[in-house]
């Protein structure tokens, strides 16, 4: 499966900043700012900016079959970097 990987970040409605990666099958981008919004919502943390435009096309590439499996039963993962909570935590 080839994956495409955008490159987001969102800022909370307490001023924190969050950089993420939302990766997704290949050709639908167009849905990238809607899985963040859905990936915060289920960690509980609230933003008003998640845009398209917050999600930047980075690039694409082959997904690992761990990854591909993923995606396929959630239709999106996320990659968390700065700012983001560690797996299974609460902010």
């Amino acid at each position: 499966m080839k994956i495409d990987v955008y490159d987001t970040y969102v800022r909370t409605t307490e001023g924190k900043l969050l950089h993420f990666d939302v990766l997704l099958p290949a050709g639908q981008g167009d849905k990238a700012a809607e899985f963040a919004r859905a990936w915060l919502r289920s960690i509980g943390v609230a933003s008003d900016d998640v845009t398209q435009e917050s999600c930047d096309f980075c690039h694409s590439q082959a997904a690992n079959p761990a990854l591909q499996g993923h995606i396929e039963r959630h239709g999106y993962f996320i990659l968390q970097m700065e700012g983001c909570p560690s797996p299974g935590q609460q902010p």
